[in-house]
């Protein structure tokens, strides 16, 4: 790569940061943020510099390896592909389909070659026994947006550049540059927002990074969160403060969410809240007398006993107080490429319960069943047990609860195959590791979180560096297995034209696959003096083909669809690439009720599943509050779950895999702050240091995501020598939100007690 400044998105976290890369002499000098993309202004976290550290690392993965009785072996790329693909079938047709299970880790979303290419291996697999991290995260949100909306990815977006009031629960927008909201720079968002007379007001079990900037904060007890916006609802309707505004016209069921609120009173919600009827109902006020506000709420709302009840009614509160399709308040997005559009077209709007897992009966979402399950379905024996199991940038071990079972489970396989560049806590357990190239290697285009930011962006990276000979891209193992899968399950060979088909996919990659949709889509080529012939055409099919038919599909999307007559257009590949720093697109806009999906044109307020899962609340209403220390997770600027802990930049100085404990709390268990203390729940346990302090509320203990690398033989010896203990290794895989499938990874009850070596050693 020649020496100059390369500009590129930053995709270690959600807040798709621009930076400026100067090389030199073939190596990467600096580092800074780039302050002409549009969308982050120059801000960068500390995570982007570990984009050097990541291609830099002597501990990734280049070639392929097998374990063998005396360690790991390197192999070459077509022997690992036989291999891989010889097995995987031979597993097929002995135990059927279902006999392989799939799991998709969270990188894979900021990687549009990994995205276009993983659905050609899924048809090739065949299995129903898919997993992601969706269900250890963003589950209730997208359950909500089916629901209430129609599809599955069509998310509010907090419009933080407008609004006058921002109503946080349960995130940590500092920390992680916002969540199914794409906010970089956050801290300078808030400043312009209080600078113009706004304010900030934020509710969490901790007082968080984001909480110590807020204008007003809250204690909120872990997994109560459902009872304070159901009280908040009540409030509403008990007040007359109900007005939605824009999205009114669209509305429907409100009477039934005004019934099921009736005994939901802030005085009776008072005391398992931990806040007061008072502070309920001036915060139900401020949101609904402030004409620019927006409620967020992220994962300490969905990974809860309630996740799904909570998040539906944080979706409520926004619609009820007239803040959807509202600048300023919660917009849809309007990406360079639409894959909410597009989804819809194919028939992929999303489905929920179609079919359930085999040992537990839990539904599937998308085509995946929950996380907590994984296990279960490896463990117990019968029709459709997993017997080999395949990870694509994935550290489950580490990420789902009850990580040493899941170890276990992992451990039992007839075969495992791992597409990852580490030897980490999970492909540890591989048979074989494909290790793709790292991210400075290839292209990049976020197709996922552009959907997801406060502002419409559009930003192409070109690869800085080249990847070599002897590497391979993600989607290239993906397609290779893929193809090699489908020929075994025919036979051994392909018809003709689904081999050209095949070769042709290897051949050209996801770059020009994206360029069609860009220049397809919204913002795309303009017609120039064409538009006069086409223009009628495109009219046409909008006006008299049903909304469901994909012709209007296609017209719908295209740029010369009237609809899209104000939106910048020329937009391209190349255009992107003579713009390096990326392509503002504009503020998000109103845009119901074309955006809806739902079959009759409304928004639903009150779904069945919901109101049928309100028995639970008025339990929980009922049961008297437990005793029991609660345990949340939270997360670091500094880290991104487990896979940035190689990287010594992040992982240097104070220890921050601490147990977080109230001073009330400290003291009554005779715990001090030089002290390790023991966590335990069930028949688990995991010692950490004491870190004493008031920013969590008294009965709340806090352990950080994404540590435990303290497993033996795994590669990273950056992050083996800043180990910490797995949250996930407390935490019951058998606890969930019954509704959404959600793993409870907030609120589960913990015990903790000094911890004394010489009582350990007893004990042994």
């Amino acid at each position: 790569m020649e020496n100059g400044t390369h500009y590129r998105t930053c995709h270690l976290c959600e807040a798709m940061c621009g930076v400026a890369i100067e090389m030199k002499d073939g190596r990467i000098a600096s580092i800074k943020g780039d302050e002409n993309d549009p969308l982050s202004r120059g801000h960068i976290c500390p995570k982007a510099v570990a984009l050097q550290d990541l291609h830099e690392d002597p501990d990734r993965l280049k070639k392929p390896i097998r374990k063998t009785g005396t360690g790991w072996q390197e192999m070459e790329w077509a022997e690992a592909f036989d291999l891989v693909a010889e097995k995987l079938h031979q597993t097929r047709q002995d135990h059927g389909h279902n006999s392989i299970g799939v799991y998709l880790g969270n990188p894979n979303v900021h990687n549009h070659g990994s995205l276009v290419a993983t659905m050609p291996l899924l048809r090739a697999i065949g299995t129903q026994n898919r997993f992601s991290a969706t269900s250890n995260d963003q589950l209730p949100h997208m359950l909500a947006s089916l629901e209430m909306f129609g599809h599955q990815v069509l998310f509010p977006i907090p419009d933080i550049d407008h609004t006058d009031l921002f109503i946080c629960i349960g995130a940590n927008p500092m920390a992680s540059n916002g969540s199914l909201m794409t906010v970089p720079d956050f801290r300078g968002r808030l400043k312009a927002l209080k600078q113009r007379g706004g304010r900030m007001v934020v509710l969490d079990p901790r007082r968080t990074e984001t909480a110590k900037l807020a204008d007003e904060f809250h204690f909120v007890r872990p997994g109560s969160d459902a009872l304070l916006m159901m009280a908040m609802v009540h409030t509403l309707f008990e007040e007359k403060l109900v007005d939605p505004g824009p999205a009114e016209r669209l509305v429907k069921d409100a009477d039934l969410l005004r019934l099921a609120a009736l005994s939901f009173t802030p005085e009776a919600v008072s005391a398992h809240t931990g806040i007061s009827a008072e502070d309920i109902r001036a915060l139900t006020r401020q949101l609904a007398t402030t004409r620019k506000a927006a409620l967020y709420t992220r994962m300490g709302t969905s990974t809860q006993t309630f996740g799904g009840v909570a998040t539906w009614l944080a979706y409520c509160l926004n619609i009820l107080t007239g803040k959807l399709d509202l600048p300023g308040g919660v917009l849809f997005s309007q990406p360079a490429i639409d894959l909410v559009e597009l989804g819809a077209m194919a028939g992929q709007k999303g489905h929920f319960g179609k079919r359930h897992s085999r040992v537990k009966g839990l539904p599937e979402f998308g085509g995946e069943y929950p996380a907590s399950t994984m296990a279960d379905e490896m463990l117990t024996p019968g029709d459709g047990q997993i017997r080999a199991f395949v990870t694509v940038a994935g550290n489950p071990v580490l990420s789902s609860p009850n990580g040493r079972r899941l170890e276990e489970a992992l451990g039992g396989l007839d075969f495992m195959v791992s597409v990852d560049y580490y030897l980490n806590e999970t492909t540890r357990h591989a048979d074989i590791i494909l290790p793709p190239t790292a991210a400075l290697e290839r292209s990049h285009y976020d197709l996922i979180f552009s959907m997801f930011a406060v502002r419409n962006f559009a930003k192409y990276s070109e690869a800085l560096f080249d990847a070599g000979p002897g590497a391979r891209h993600d989607w290239q193992i993906l397609l290779e297995l893929a193809h090699r899968l489908e020929k075994l399950r025919k036979g051994g060979q392909l018809a003709l034209r689904a081999e050209l088909g095949w070769r042709a996919f290897k051949q050209i990659g996801p770059d020009p696959i994206l360029d069609l949709l860009l220049r397809s889509g919204p913002y795309g080529a303009d017609a120039g003096r064409a538009r006069g012939l086409l223009q009628p055409a495109v009219d046409l099919v909008m006006d008299i083909l049903p909304k469901r038919h994909p012709l209007r599909g296609l017209a719908k999307l295209s740029p010369l669809n009237r609809h899209w007559q104000e939106l910048p257009k020329g937009l391209s590949l190349s255009a992107l690439k003579d713009n390096p720093n990326g392509v503002d697109l504009g503020p998000l806009q109103p845009s119901l009720p074309e955006r809806l999906f739902t079959r009759d044109g409304k928004i639903n307020l009150a779904p069945r599943r919901y109101l049928d899962d309100l028995g639970r609340l008025h339990e929980a209403l009922a049961a008297p509050a437990g005793d029991s220390l609660q345990l949340i997770g939270r997360r670091h600027v500094r880290s991104n779950n487990s896979w940035m802990h190689n990287s010594q930049r992040l992982v240097k100085g104070k220890d921050r895999c601490t147990l977080m404990i109230h001073p009330k709390d400290a003291s009554r268990l005779g715990l001090q702050a030089a002290d390790s203390a023991e966590i335990s729940s069930e028949s688990r346990q995991i010692v950490l240091p004491v870190e004493i302090t008031e920013d969590v509320m008294p009965g709340v203990v806090s352990i950080p995501h994404g540590w435990g690398h303290d497993r033996e033989g795994t590669g990273q010896s950056v992050a083996a020598a800043h180990a910490g203990a797995s949250i996930n290794d407390l935490l019951s895989d058998g606890r969930i939100d019954p509704l959404s499938g959600t793993s409870v990874l907030n609120g589960q009850p913990v015990a903790v007690k000094v911890w004394r070596p010489e009582r350990q050693r007893k004990r042994a």
